[in-house]
């Protein structure tokens, strides 16, 4: 058995539009190896920096993930690796393993897919684009267009009856 307690550079592109981590940020990596009948059992967690925007919002999202990890690498000349071919197969390759795409499993099976800045926020105003969470009273007064012929009826209407009791006062005089 080894245990590896190191720091390195992540990967790019391990995450999704709006969350991830930042390609060449710290990574820490805290692994144990251990030899087994089949090949190398890798257990242990990664701790990644994750950046991103609200999916409301857009406000950045920063916070540290702790990613568990489990998983067998089997040699090359092993036959007990399961014949499924759903289930992703990792290979020790002479003396070294990859085990960038364990840990983008890892990683990206665990990002939120719509992340929000907070479970309560608002968003943007699908009108201006105000963040709504800095004004929260904000809307916008909007007719629908099948009405708007009503609504200028209900303002004649209106226009003429103050114009009838308008002259009405003056006839009285």
């Amino acid at each position: 058995m080894k245990t590896l307690n190191e720091q390195v550079s992540a990967p790019a592109d391990v995450g999704n539009a709006l969350i991830g981590i930042r390609g060449g940020s710290e990574l820490d990596l805290d692994l144990r190896f251990e030899a087994v009948h089949e090949g190398i059992l890798v257990s242990g967690t990664a701790t990644a920096q994750i950046a991103g925007e609200c999916g409301r919002c857009l406000d950045p999202i920063e916070y540290d993930y702790e990613a568990d990890i489990q998983e067998l690498f089997y040699y090359e000349e092993s036959e007990e690796f399961e014949d499924d071919d759903d289930v992703d197969q990792y290979w020790v390759i002479g003396d070294l393993i990859d085990i960038d795409p364990v840990l983008r499993s890892a990683v990206v099976t665990a990002l939120p897919f719509q992340p929000v800045c907070r479970e309560d926020c608002l968003g943007l105003c699908n009108e201006c684009g105000i963040n709504l969470n800095e004004d929260p009273e904000h809307h916008h007064e909007i007719l629908d267009p099948r009405w708007a012929a009503l609504a200028q009826l209900s303002d004649n209407v209106a226009d003429d009856a103050t114009t009838t009791k308008t002259s009405d006062k003056r006839e009285e005089k």
